[in-house]
């Protein structure tokens, strides 16, 4: 059907089809700064239907002097599309990390009128963090098999020879023989907690109902290292399984909240949220494959404490990255392997509000081929 036998309404109609079908938000901004016009992922990406974003201007979503604004007024000025990269629109209401790349063009037809496109990039690149994540985790696996082998059998002889030794010297010296077996053992153990990272035998997955994962570790942090602190619920009822080891996934929700609880300390207020969510359209490319893999479900760890310091935040997830006084700084790097051999992806967001830790994960695919709707499990099942 050619574009001159098509109603006005019909244009209007395909137009929308056509604006929608782009994978990315896109707005219309008036010369009074008010949004009369957005697309399906806009409307995801403000949180707001296009009704309610029709009623507010566009600099009620980000900061005052936001270089988002100044890029509007640019384009209205020079009548030219702009191209602007890593924009930095983090706002209560959008959310914060909201680094963008963003494209506005003037709409000739309608003098002040703009349209904007955002591309999200945080996205991308947590992803590609992750990827280095995982990297470093296969370097403590080379690093904890050699361990394993080359120190440990040392260090009993070393340990033998110093019981031996604290039977036959002084008082004096007896104390100096118990610090070398204190200070083995505690080497020993070090390396059997960097020896999880060298088993590398595939996980024994089965579908599994989150919400009744998460009550579990609830009830152990309320009942000892988190009985001071207050733990919320935000649980969508309608997620369908997750594919998963049930006690991996234990492993890495207890050792999320303590490391929440530990944060937030012994402030008053303190609280701990837990969520869940589905999100369609969270997709990306297998290395190496054509593979393009969906990771719908979001899992998140919300602590209100100071936050991480501004200096690790990039590299939390490696090992030996701690800043607990006595932290060996491999309890994020364990739970970033976790998540990964599940398939899925985390990433930490923090700043001076709190911390919150997020996982995404692959939702259970049944043998007929992938579920269709989103099976009621409810957070009690």
């Amino acid at each position: 059907m050619s574009a001159d036998i098509l109603s006005d309404s019909s244009i209007v109609n395909v137009a929308q089809l056509a604006i929608n079908a782009i994978g990315h938000p896109v707005v219309m901004v008036d010369d009074d700064g008010f949004i009369p016009f957005v697309n399906a992922e806009a409307e995801d990406f403000f949180r707001l239907s296009a009704t309610m974003l029709a009623r507010n201007r566009l600099s009620d979503f980000v900061p005052f002097g936001s270089p988002l604004l100044t890029l509007v007024d640019q384009v209205r000025e020079r009548r030219a599309p702009v191209n602007e990269y890593r924009v930095d629109i983090s706002s209560p209401r959008l959310g914060s990390d909201k680094i963008v790349d963003i494209y506005v063009a003037p709409v000739s037809e309608l003098p002040g009128f703009v349209v904007i496109m955002f591309q999200e990039r945080s996205m991308a690149e947590k992803i590609d963090r992750q990827m280095t994540h995982r990297g470093a985790a296969r370097s403590v696996t080379g690093l904890a098999a050699m361990l394993a082998h080359e120190i440990k059998n040392p260090l009993s002889g070393i340990r033998g020879a110093a019981q031996l030794l604290e039977n036959v010297v002084s008082d004096e010296d007896r104390a100096l023989a118990r610090l070398i077996t204190e200070e083995t053992d505690r080497i020993v153990a070090l390396v059997d907690r960097m020896e999880v990272f060298s088993d590398e035998r595939p996980v024994n997955r089965e579908p599994a109902n989150i919400h009744v994962i998460l009550d579990h570790v609830k009830a152990l942090a309320q009942n000892g290292f988190a009985r001071h602190i207050s733990i919320v619920e935000d649980y969508d009822p309608s997620l369908p399984p997750v594919l998963a080891n049930r006690d991996q996934l234990v492993q890495v929700f207890l050792n999320l909240i303590k490391n929440a609880a530990e944060a937030i300390g012994n402030t008053s207020g303190g609280e701990i949220k837990l969520s869940t969510a589905f999100r369609p359209g969270i997709r990306f490319s297998v290395p190496g494959t054509r593979e393009r893999v969906s990771l719908p479900m979001e899992f998140c760890v919300h602590d209100n404490g100071p936050g991480v310091s501004e200096d690790i935040r990039s590299i939390i997830f490696d090992p030996f990255i701690t800043t607990k006084q006595n932290g060996s700084g491999l309890g994020l790097a364990l739970v970033a392997k976790i998540v990964g051999a599940h398939g899925g992806v985390i990433e930490c967001d923090s700043s001076s509000r709190g911390t919150t830790f997020r996982i995404l994960m692959p939702a259970w695919r049944a043998e007929a081929g992938e579920r269709g709707g989103r099976q009621k499990t409810g957070s009690k099942a």
